[in-house]
């Protein structure tokens, strides 16, 4: 039988980086905190994002087809935290926090490390998140620094 405690304990342990994650909906646009994020292939270079099935963003990249990754700088866990928390108006999130849109349309934020902007090219759909399979159609680097790591945080997202 299954231990639920060990199996939290140890999925918690997978290391992950923090990455703010922009959609778009025609001229709506909106951003949420990611961690299930990770490269899958070179040629084409892809990207997987899991994302909760019951949030409007996961509708709003159902709709687009695409998605956008900002990567966070490790001193930005205030950022991350402010777009991990729920909101019931969407796109409230970017009303102090400077950004612009990529070739996409999705929102990038302009203090990120960087970025990439991804085209659905897949998804899977299983458990309470869909795993959308991203192709990066572009990619930008503002600054150097380390990633934000959820395990540097004191959160857990998992288990």
């Amino acid at each position: 039988m299954l231990d639920e405690q060990d199996k939290k304990t140890l999925l918690r342990k997978l290391p992950h980086g923090l990455f703010i994650c922009g959609v778009k909906d025609g001229e709506e646009v909106n951003g949420f905190t990611v961690c299930w994020v990770m490269q899958t292939s070179f040629k084409p270079p892809l990207i997987v994002n899991a994302v909760r099935q019951d949030s409007r963003s996961h509708a709003m990249i159902q709709a687009s087809g695409v998605f956008a990754l900002s990567f966070l700088a490790a001193d930005q866990k205030d950022l991350a935290q402010k777009f991990f928390q729920p909101r019931k108006r969407v796109g409230n999130r970017f009303e102090d926090t400077e950004f612009y849109l990529g070739e996409t349309g999705c929102p990038i934020i302009t203090e990120a490390l960087g970025y990439v902007e991804c085209q659905v090219v897949g998804s899977v759909v299983y458990g309470d998140h869909t795993v959308f399979v991203g192709e990066v159609i572009q990619a930008g680097v503002h600054r150097e620094a380390d990633l934000l790591l959820l395990e540097t945080t004191g959160w857990s997202y998992g288990g």
